[in-house]
């Protein structure tokens, strides 16, 4: 099968578009002809040999993917020819995928296979964090960073969706609007003012009860000092590029949580638990909750430059690898 291929640990560069053998299907997994994957910041981090998760190489990036079901192993409810969004810890940039059954849920019809693609690890991330590990209610605040990548602009959607108020961070005009249009109820922007200085004008100094964190940085040094007491602060990743560290007396001192979010490893360790996340975020897309913004498509055999465009943050949005 064609791949987008990573041979050794070198980064982006590194990548090419060749041939991998085809997956075996195995007791509760199902082989999925895909349609559309999903380019994602931690697959750079994988790549590069700076993710969790070290698989043996030769293997394919990717972890978010739609298609259709080739074979389905023993013991899965699936049938060749179902319709699929599903994820699995890399592999999705291929012609073929392996997945866990319980990491893959039936595609509703309305849902074309780029916007399907975008659901599992996209908001099931999101809608993970914030119901699970937040337990984010109707009348909380919710500030979510780096709105206008992919997990944020779905943290935005589902938060609204909770009833909750969504405080959005970004830095450019075009992500402040995005950000609004996909139900953010206030916007502070990084490139205007600072970060504590758009809480207290928004919150009335209260400052808000849950903080959505992919970024890291700089920007979750700040957020350290926006969390209410009794608050919960989200580490989904860190695209800045820097894993901050911190210091315990802030926490204790404001008695808020720091949580970490692992929504992969969730669905490993509880996979009933997964398959019933995964149900919802599906039945949430097929009813038009989630407006999932595709910034850019790529071919398969440009799948490095989609890489590269994710890498070097040219898109607003997900970007997309069709088969």
């Amino acid at each position: 099968m064609r791949a987008l291929i990573c041979d050794d640990f070198g980064g982006v560069e590194s990548l090419r578009v060749g041939d991998l053998p085809d997956p075996e299907v195995k007791p509760g997994t199902v082989l999925v002809r895909v349609a559309s994957a999903v380019a994602n910041f931690a697959d750079t981090l994988m790549v590069s040999g700076r993710y969790q998760l070290k698989p043996e190489p030769p293997f394919a990036p990717g972890y978010e993917l739609a298609g259709v079901v080739v074979e389905a192993g023993e013991g899965t409810w699936f049938s060749p020819g179902d319709r699929v969004c599903g994820f699995t810890p890399y592999g999705a940039m291929a012609e073929l995928a392996l997945l866990p059954a319980e990491s893959c849920d039936l595609l509703p019809e309305v849902v074309g296979f780029d916007e399907a693609a975008t659901l599992p690890g996209t908001y099931g991330t999101s809608y993970h964090a914030l119901v699970d590990r937040a337990d984010l209610q109707a009348d909380e605040t919710l500030l979510v960073l780096g709105a206008a990548g992919g997990v944020g602009l779905a943290a935005v959607q589902i938060g609204k969706a909770l009833g909750a108020k969504v405080v959005a961070a970004v830095s450019s005009d075009a992500k402040e609007e995005l950000a609004r249009t996909s139900g953010a109820d206030e916007v502070i922007r990084y490139d205007r003012e600072e970060l504590r200085a758009g809480i207290d004008r928004v919150t009335g100094g209260h400052g808000v009860d849950v903080v959505f964190d992919p970024v890291g940085g700089d920007v979750f040094d700040e957020s350290l000092r926006v969390v209410a007491f009794g608050g919960r602060l989200l580490v989904i990743g860190f695209a800045s590029g820097r894993i901050p560290v911190v210091p315990a007396n802030i926490p204790l001192i404001k008695g808020f949580a720091v949580v970490g979010v692992r929504a992969g490893e969730f669905g490993r360790r509880f996979p009933e638990l997964g398959a019933e996340n995964l149900r919802e975020v599906a039945r949430l897309g097929e009813a038009g909750v989630f407006d999932p913004l595709i910034g850019a498509r790529f071919p398969l055999s440009r799948a490095l430059d989609a890489m590269r465009a994710l890498a070097e943050r040219r898109v607003v949005g997900k970007i997309v690898v069709e088969m």
